[in-house]
């Protein structure tokens, strides 16, 4: 398995957070669609996810995409499909909810990959929806990369990891909401 790509995201040990780029959602319907040529009705649902799908959200310059098979540790159904559409394996974490990671040819994505009634994926798709409905909360989190960015991390996980305590306050408004 290549070694995951960090160096587009995490330069000399800090995350680079940009402005808002329109090109954002054209970059998630072109690679949609290669992973849909790719996959066919294998593909049970691609969503825009992360920050570059909420608009004027700015963000870290890669798309995520969150992509959901009938069963994500069932790489063999999936996965030679989508390296021979130019992705590549990067991340495999079977004890975090069959999470896979891949990466794309000519973009900076990362390309989710959870098996069918996953809760994760579930909770990527709210906490979208909850930023894209609620300018106080797009507001917080916002501040809080933005803090967090300017620090140095041994890897953007430990950023990511970081920013979980802001994501769990965002997601539990949002059920409080419902």
């Amino acid at each position: 398995m290549p070694e995951a790509p960090e160096s587009r995201n995490l330069v000399n040990g800090r995350v680079h957070i940009i402005p808002y780029d329109p090109k954002w959602p054209y970059l998630f319907k072109r690679e949609a669609e290669r992973v849909r040529q790719a996959l066919g009705d294998r593909a049970l649902r691609i969503e825009h996810v992360g920050s570059t799908a909420v608009p004027g959200l700015p963000a870290k310059p890669c798309v995520d995409i969150l992509l959901v098979v009938a069963d994500s540790s069932d790489e063999p159904a999936y996965a030679a499909d989508l390296e021979a559409a130019g992705y590549s394996l990067v991340i495999r974490e079977p004890a975090w909810f069959e999470h896979r990671v891949l990466k794309g040819p000519d973009v900076n994505l990362n390309l989710h990959v959870f098996g069918q009634g996953c809760e994760e994926a579930d909770r990527m798709i709210r906490f979208r929806d909850r930023l894209i409905a609620d300018a106080g909360a797009r507001e917080r989190y916002t501040a809080r990369r933005k803090e967090l960015a300017e620090r140095t991390w041994q890897s953007v996980q430990d950023y990511a990891d970081a920013k979980s305590d802001v994501i769990e306050e965002i997601l539990a408004e949002a059920a409080a909401a419902e």
